[in-house]
């Protein structure tokens, strides 16, 4: 019997909807979670998310489709909009649990993570860079995974939610 991989999943939750939305479609997170653990092997997947009161009845869908929720309290920014930015979180966590996996899969077209994924790829701790959508994903990221990036629009008939 062939051991598998404990592999970790570092999500960045509003760019994955925000991504998805632009798509025209909506994401089945209960797929996505089950399509992780099944195709790549992912033990531990966490979504990094802004925190909003009336949010609760997502956090707890999230959580019973097994995700660990971790939360970043939430501002507006000078229009209003409500922005909760957890770029140093999810960085953060995927240092601290380096050693705790064998690949990282990280969630994101924010080339704010360009450090994180070059560190990862340089250490063998990369599995891949998962981004919404090609169009959208920043040059640094496409740059610093180099040929491990996957985008998420051909997946629209596996996980989205109907």
């Amino acid at each position: 019997m062939q051991n598998k991989e404990n592999n970790f999943a570092f999500i960045d939750g509003q760019n994955l909807n925000l991504g998805i939305q632009s798509l025209g479609w909506k994401l089945n997170f209960a797929r996505f979670r089950r399509y992780f653990a099944e195709k790549y092997s992912v033990t531990t997947a966490y979504y990094f998310i802004g925190y909003v009161s009336g949010n609760q009845p997502l956090y707890s869908q999230l959580q019973k489709e097994g995700y660990v929720l971790v939360f970043k309290p939430t501002i507006p920014d000078g229009d209003g909009n409500i922005k909760g930015n957890i770029d140093a979180d999810l960085v953060l966590q995927a240092m601290i649990d380096l050693p705790n996996y064998d690949k990282a899969i990280i969630v994101s077209s924010d080339g704010d993570f360009y450090s994180l994924v070059k560190y990862l790829y340089e250490n063998n701790k990369l599995r891949f860079v998962m981004s919404p959508y090609v169009e959208t994903c920043s040059t640094l990221l496409k740059k610093e995974a180099k040929e491990k990036i996957v985008f998420m629009n051909n997946l629209r008939k596996k996980l989205e939610y109907k």
